[in-house]
């Protein structure tokens, strides 16, 4: 069962979304200020968080930018409906994806599973990438590994390298940086990308998938050679250089 920790401040909301989550399989913990949702957030291994922007004590932005700083638990931001600003500022300072309020309840369940299911962390994804017993160490349940020049990816693991050092990356940006290089030298369209990265179709003036790469580029060591890793084909979509 998967974990989620909701914080925000109305209670009666949080009671509703309780019901609703445990009636679809998830178990729910709660925080009602910014101060105590960190606590619980640095504390508890979460397969999700649902974080309110406005909060007691500590805002959504403040919680989220500290608490990047230690872990990458998914984060989805809940923004009040046509605030752009918090959405572009959530995105920037890493959440995985937001939703306005007030928002749709099959909306919102959508967006938890696909979150947790590119996150990989759910004990069903753990449990399809671990050897079936401990003794068992045959070629076929070696890590699954992914590389392109100097970056590597553990999907296993949901980890990436570059030149063996780890990069601390969200699961969106994982899951994005998996998507380029898996077809590296291609163009990936737009509007495939955001559906298969984020789980939604791409909405006119949606620019989530912009700034997923934004953080993603500024995370990525340069190259070598000094050419860029991954270029912006205007009207079409990305490219991963080989």
């Amino acid at each position: 069962m998967s974990q989620i920790l909701l914080v925000d401040d109305d209670k009666g909301l949080a009671d509703l979304l309780g019901q609703l989550l445990e009636m679809e399989g998830f178990e729910l913990s709660f925080a009602y200020d910014g101060e105590q949702g960190l606590a619980m957030a640095r504390a508890y291994d979460f397969d999700l968080i649902l974080l309110d922007v406005m909060l007691p004590k500590r805002n959504g932005f403040e919680l989220l930018k500290e608490l990047r700083l230690h872990k990458q638990t998914p984060v989805l931001m809940l923004t009040a409906k046509g605030d752009d600003i918090d959405r572009v500022v959530g995105l920037e300072i890493g959440a995985d994806d937001y939703l306005a309020k007030p928002f749709n309840d099959r909306e919102l369940i959508a967006r938890i599973r696909a979150i947790i299911r590119r996150s990989a962390i759910t004990a069903q994804a753990l449990d399809a990438n671990s050897p079936l017993s401990t003794s068992d160490t045959s070629a076929n349940e070696a890590p699954s590994l992914l590389k392109q020049g100097d970056i590597t990816l553990d999907i296993s693991r949901q980890e990436a390298y570059c030149n063996e050092q780890i990069l601390i990356l969200t699961s969106t940006e994982f899951a994005l940086l998996h998507q380029l290089i898996e077809h590296t030298g291609a163009v990936l369209e737009k509007e495939a990308l955001n559906e298969q990265v984020l789980g939604k179709k791409l909405m006119p003036f949606d620019r989530s998938l912009d700034m997923h790469l934004s953080n993603l580029r500024k995370k990525l060591p340069p190259r070598d050679d000094g050419r860029a890793r991954v270029k912006t084909i205007r009207g079409k979509g990305y490219i991963w250089i080989p």
